[in-house]
């Protein structure tokens, strides 16, 4: 009767059967045997592990999580997604760079203004009040962005800002303060941004992300704007580890949920290419009971 909590949510019809027809005997026999949940003490008394209550709590939620953010307005969602990663502080400040570069200019004025209905703030004033450092004057902009959704970007323009963003990396100085790459990357079209990102290649030999690894926020909005079904695969590999924590668990949620509508066939489809298995093949391997299920309806979405 041993049971054993990995991966991501819970496997509910094995512990049902488990602990739900079995009498006083069988239950203890399930405590005895399962002393990663139960300890006694010096008095032999038998009581639950409270950090394993703790983690149950949280496996146990990944499900109702997926469900209540599923049934959300996307305009609430990603509004609630940025309060909760500025909450969370640093570690989850790419949860901002997502929401504010892969939705289009309406759905994330649509965040915008429901960020301000639900919390009396405008999210660029909480992300200039919470965020300190360099970065600041990156996600602010970046929130408060507007872009240009036609289909026809200047090639001049994007060979131009590409030699832009390559002198500024060649000269060594910080990126992340740099005026005319926060200008490049907070104002311009995707599609001509696209364009800078290809030219970019031509130009020095390299892709502009990895040219920008040592500035992680810059490297996540370029990957975020140019190459997202990338960066989403990324992501979701981080998420899948048996061992990562808290925080990068959270966003296998996140992602499923809110790119089930838009573009999760192809992110299953670059998963695979950069990875050598389908991203349903990993979740079914990882994933657990409900949420497991629920998370592949989604990704069938997109079939």
């Amino acid at each position: 009767m041993f049971f054993r909590v990995s991966g991501h949510g819970v496997d509910e019809t094995t512990l049902i059967a488990v602990l739900g027809k079995s009498h006083p005997e069988k239950r203890k026999a399930f405590r005895k045997g399962n002393p990663q949940f139960f300890k006694e003490d010096e008095r032999s008394f038998e009581r639950w592990d409270d950090h394993r209550i703790k983690l149950l709590k949280r496996e146990f939620s990944r499900f109702k999580n997926a469900v209540v953010l599923w049934a959300m307005h996307p305009w609430e969602r990603d509004a609630r997604l940025m309060k909760e990663a500025l909450k969370d502080g640093p570690d989850s400040y790419n949860v901002l760079i997502e929401v504010a570069c892969t939705r289009s200019s309406e759905e994330l004025l649509g965040a915008r203004r429901a960020y301000h209905s639900l919390f009396e703030h405008s999210i660029e004033e909480d992300v200039a009040s919470h965020v300190h450092g360099p970065e600041r004057r990156l996600l602010v902009a970046l929130v408060s962005a507007y872009r240009y959704e036609g289909t026809k970007p200047k090639e001049d323009n994007a060979k131009a800002e590409a030699k832009t963003i390559l002198n500024v990396i060649k000269s060594g100085e910080k990126k992340t303060d740099n005026e005319e790459v926060i200008r490049i990357l907070t104002t311009r079209s995707k599609l001509l941004l696209k364009a800078v990102y290809k030219d970019y290649q031509e130009i020095s030999g390299s892709n502009l992300d990895e040219d920008l690894k040592s500035d992680s926020r810059l490297q996540e909005t370029v990957q975020c704007l140019c190459t997202p079904e990338r960066y989403f695969s990324q992501v979701l590999d981080l998420a899948l580890e048996i061992d990562a924590d808290k925080s990068t668990k959270k966003a296998l949620t996140r992602v499923i949920v809110t790119r089930a509508d838009v573009d999760v066939k192809e992110i299953d489809e670059e998963f695979n290419k950069m990875y050598g298995v389908r991203l349903t093949k990993k979740i079914e391997d990882t994933a657990n009971g409900n949420y497991k299920d629920f998370l592949l309806r989604l990704i069938a979405k997109g079939d």
